[in-house]
């Protein structure tokens, strides 16, 4: 069976939209960059924790396959995580307004024998931000527990400028990429 290790309601939505049935495992894992890690190791590794330490939670399920992901959002080698109340916020979307970002997302599928990872890398630009646009985003909520401050889904696509690479993959899960892991574990996805 199919477990995803991850409390986001958008990445169990995305992961229903290929029609599979699957758990949810609630996992609360620190999620703190090293010193010397390179953001793209960092988001590497915390998907691969995330997937383990689900899979510790089922491993006495005959057959469990487990899935972690974690999706940041990168400017200038800073990794911009959730932000901690709406000032934080605020600052993110200032750096962001006008610029091009990366946004990556890493998917990790273990189970009690195998481990495999795929990688989404997408390049995110947010058009010019004035101060007025940055508040009325703020008081729609939608930035709370989002990296980078904003949810592309959401209120915020109306600033995204340009998009290059997996809509679904700044959302939290690219579902080429997991497509492509669960068949290689034998799910039907």
């Amino acid at each position: 069976m199919l477990h995803l290790a991850s409390r986001s309601p958008r990445r169990a939505e995305l992961l229903a939209r290929l029609g599979l049935d699957f758990g949810v495992i609630d996992l609360d894992l620190p999620e703190q960059r090293g010193a010397d890690e390179a953001p793209a190791d960092y988001v590497r590794r915390v998907a691969r924790e995330k997937a383990g330490a689900g899979l510790l939670q089922v491993v006495a399920v005959p057959g469990a396959v487990v899935l972690g992901a974690d999706t940041e959002v990168i400017l200038d080698d800073e990794v911009f995580g959730k932000p901690a109340d709406a000032a934080v916020a605020a600052a993110m979307l200032r750096r962001l307004s006008g610029r091009m970002h990366e946004v990556v997302t890493a998917v990790s599928v273990v189970s009690a024998g195998r481990e495999l990872q795929a990688v989404s890398r997408s390049e995110v630009t947010v058009a010019p931000l004035g101060e007025d646009d940055i508040a009325r985003y703020l008081a729609t909520g939608e930035w709370l527990g989002k990296a980078g401050a904003y949810a592309i889904q959401g209120r915020f696509e109306a600033h995204i400028a340009h998009l290059s690479g997996s809509y679904s993959g700044v959302m939290g899960l690219p579902l080429h990429e997991t497509v492509g892991l669960l068949r290689q574990f034998g799910l039907p996805a």
